[in-house]
């Protein structure tokens, strides 16, 4: 198939229905009047206001989530939106199917009504950067920008969202890190179309810099603080924020994220195919057979999954992870890599070993003879001997990785994430094994098929 047929075959899939349509207006209007008609019973100048890819007409058919934005007058004290905001997204929420509250900056509400979730998040109601208090305003100000310079190219950016979920790329959540819905509308303004955004790939990556809102001219000092600030980071890319020249849009986009939509955006060009947008679910394979090819050995930890959210409960399981990494090298173990995750009400950490045992002694260099912690060194130590000037002695150690993993976690001598580290502690060792519900992730993991770039 040509380019042109597999896009035109992808967008029959992708590109609501006029029904659809009629449903996501529809009750955007009936939301609004729920929102202001509770605002006025609560006497509260309140301004509801729709963000987002259905706010934008960006929505991809069947995925047409809602977030309502209660926008309250700059003037209003923090503590009092706080409040005031979660008391208006309760009343709102009663009148519709199901509620909870969650927190991220402040407490907002997620609801559902219809069949589809409804988040309900109170905000400043922003015209400008210079009045954005807290991290959700700008949204606001997002959804306008966009809604001014798309110029008709929606369906252009349905087919960058699909092609990065079909990648595994998309999603700007600290535990994916790829491309935003935000990040991938900007790049089609930028560059004016799906295939266009595709064959900039290298450009966009030795360009660095993408600055749609000329705000290196507008507001100078402001832009190359966050560009220094983001390049000293070594982020892939700086798109400097059309809305908000303090802000990288791509501040949270991985080398790993970016380097699978540089491969795939060329590999789509050369190849074109629907599966680049949809693809295949492939057999999965047994991990235990990974395992004899490769001649390694996998430990796993698996405890009960802590009541924390994904944003946090998975950079806290990277940095355990990344921990236990650190200290096993120390112990002359070599962690070919790691996974994390959770399944079935477990979390799980999973270390791809070298080995499960070591040499019963090890080399242990000492100082020069002749100094005073030369004596010390020998009185200390059983089989002690000279190379030239500086003393050697044998130090007998534990063989087996388990009882290595108790006393390095008895001694504190781990890196983990605070939240979970008590956890961690009293986790399950497995070796060589894994319970069935996570039978598919060890193996995509050692095969690396989880983050693969060739099928």
């Amino acid at each position: 198939m040509t380019l042109e047929e597999v896009i035109n075959e992808v967008l029959q899939n992708i590109r609501p229905t006029e029904e659809e349509r009629a449903f996501v207006h529809s009750l955007m209007d009936e939301l609004k009047e729920v929102a202001r008609g509770t605002a006025e019973g609560l006497g509260l100048d309140v301004n509801p206001y729709f963000v987002g890819s259905t706010a934008k007409d960006t929505y991809l058919a069947g995925d047409h989530d809602f977030d309502l934005f209660l926008a309250f007058p700059i003037d209003t004290p923090i503590e009092e939106l706080r409040e005031k905001g979660l008391e208006l997204g309760t009343a709102i929420a009663e009148k519709l199917d199901s509620y909870e509250i969650a927190y991220a900056e402040h407490p907002y509400v997620r609801a559902r009504y219809k069949g589809v979730k409804v988040d309900l998040v109170p905000c400043y109601d922003v015209k400008d950067w210079k009045d954005v208090r807290t991290a959700v305003d700008r949204s606001i100000l997002h959804t306008k920008w966009v809604n001014e310079n798309l110029k008709g190219r929606n369906d252009e950016v349905r087919l960058l969202k699909r092609f990065l979920k079909g990648i595994n790329a998309y999603g700007s959540e600290i535990y994916v890190r790829g491309f935003s819905g935000y990040l991938a509308e900007i790049l089609v303004i930028k560059y004016g179309s799906f295939l266009e955004v595709l064959k900039n790939a290298d450009f966009m990556l030795r360009q660095k810099v993408i600055d749609p809102g000329n705000w290196l001219r507008k507001e100078y000092e402001t832009a190359m603080k966050t560009v220094k600030r983001e390049a000293e980071e070594d982020r892939p890319l700086v798109v400097i924020d059309p809305v908000d020249p303090r802000r990288n849009v791509a501040a949270n986009l991985s080398w790993e994220k970016f380097g699978r939509f540089y491969f795939k955006a060329r590999g789509f060009i050369e190849g074109p195919s629907a599966e680049f947008f949809f693809p295949s679910e492939r057999g999965i394979g047994n991990y235990l057979e990974e395992l004899r090819r490769k001649g390694t050995h996998l430990l796993t930890l698996t405890f009960d999954k802590p009541n924390l959210i994904d944003d946090i409960l998975l950079p806290q399981l990277e940095r355990s992870a990344r921990g236990f990494e650190r200290a096993l090298s120390r112990e002359d173990f070599t962690v070919l890599g790691w996974d994390v995750g959770h399944s079935g009400g477990k979390a799980f950490i999973m270390l791809e070993l070298d080995r499960l045992e070591r040499e019963r002694v090890r080399i242990k260099p000492g100082p020069e003879f002749f100094t005073e912690r030369g004596w010390d060194f020998y009185r200390k130590n059983e089989r002690v001997w000279l190379v030239g000037k500086r003393l050697y002695a044998e130090k007998k150690t534990d063989e087996h990785i388990v009882d290595i993993l108790g006393k390095l976690l008895e001694k504190n001598q781990v890196a983990m994430g605070k939240g979970i580290r008590e956890k961690v502690k009293r986790a399950e060792i497995l070796l060589d094994y894994v319970p069935k519900e996570l039978e598919k992730e060890a193996y995509l993991f050692l095969s690396r098929e989880k983050w693969g770039l060739r099928e």
